[in-house]
């Protein structure tokens, strides 16, 4: 089973445009302001457009240190972002306002996103100190807006943190489908950058195979043979940028390289 927004991709690649970090956070440059944050993020988005990427997920990876909830300066800042490069964008996009579920929803409802990514459920340990998403507060939001046709794609093991859940996570991710109508399941690695388990991969599959799965971290080149035999598609960041380090720029030999790998699958 595979998203709307993939089209006919069997497998699909979300890429992902990061955001230098949004007014209000602590690395903001308020020298280049605004026009710096669009000038940058538009210039990834031409190379992974031209890379042949199948959907790009707009992320405000660069707001570190992370919160829990999102700031008003920092998600209209975001808004902007996205709205002013939205007229070059030739495929469909999403967003994720790290690390607030309600936040993402508002936001996609505000752009017009198709998708939204984000730690819906469960119970983490974290940098952040605890954190409880409350995926009730962010589905009645979705309806209340209107924007039933948004999907929402539940990150069940949440980066920078630990589950304080005892259960499996195939069991998680079943729970999360059945209770929380989570619109798809992505499994991560326990930092940006780093892969899923495959195992967990595969766990996660047997239990909800009528659910699309996506791998939401760590795929490369050189892992996403194996990966795409199990999951339905990935979300790819860092594989891309200049020398695979995650706040470098994108690199559009690595996206073209990457994305003929997936079409010869």
């Amino acid at each position: 089973m595979t998203l709307e927004f993939f089209g006919s991709n069997r497998k699909g690649v979300i890429a992902m445009a990061h955001i230098g970090a949004l007014p209000g956070s602590p690395l903001y440059d308020a020298d280049g302001g605004m026009a710096k944050l669009i000038d940058e993020v538009a210039s990834d988005i031409e190379k992974l457009q031209a890379g042949g990427v199948h959907c790009i997920m707009f992320g405000n990876e660069n707001d570190r240190p992370y919160q829990l909830k999102a700031c008003p300066q920092s998600l209209a800042a975001m808004t902007a972002v996205v709205m002013a490069v939205k007229p070059m964008l030739k495929v469909p996009f999403g967003v994720n306002y790290l690390w607030d579920p309600v936040g993402s929803v508002a936001l996609a409802n505000a752009t017009g996103a198709s998708f939204a990514r984000e730690i819906f459920t469960g119970l983490f340990a974290s940098d952040m100190g605890m954190w409880e998403p409350n995926a009730g507060e962010a589905l009645r939001l979705r309806r209340n807006l209107g924007c039933t046709d948004l999907k929402l794609l539940f990150n069940i093991n949440a980066e920078f943190a630990s589950s304080l859940d005892s259960r499996p996570i195939e069991l998680r991710a079943k729970s999360a489908v059945f209770s929380s109508l989570a619109d798809a399941i992505l499994v991560s690695g326990p930092l940006t950058g780093q892969s899923a388990e495959t195992s967990d991969l595969c766990k996660v599959r047997e239990a909800v195979p009528d659910t699309p799965l996506l791998a939401n971290t760590g795929v490369r080149i050189d892992n996403v043979q194996e990966i795409m035999s199990i999951a339905d598609g990935c979300v790819i960041g860092t594989h891309f940028k200049v020398d695979g380090n995650t706040w470098n720029k994108v690199d559009a030999d690595r996206v073209k390289r990457f994305m003929d790998v997936v079409d010869s699958l």
